[in-house]
């Protein structure tokens, strides 16, 4: 093990067990590997939220590309 990453986990090893799952589920991330936390349950409301955009997509219901313009400008995008 390098020096930093030694060095690394020992300072972890002082933070909240919260912290510390956080911080080898990032890693675990930047190594390629899934962790439990990477599957996010959409609330109701959120589910909601979705159904109707999938329902106006199937409506033809799309900004036109001058609205989509609009926002970038915006935004300064």
């Amino acid at each position: 093990m390098s020096k930093i990453l030694a060095r690394a986990f020992e300072a972890a090893r002082e933070l909240p067990a919260e912290m510390q799952d956080e911080l080898g589920g990032i890693l675990l991330r930047l190594m390629g590997e899934e962790t439990e936390e990477d599957v996010y349950e959409l609330t109701p409301e959120e589910e909601a939220d979705l159904d109707e955009a999938l329902a106006e997509v199937e409506r033809g219901e799309l900004a036109t590309d001058e609205e989509v313009r609009a926002v970038l400008a915006k935004y300064r995008l």
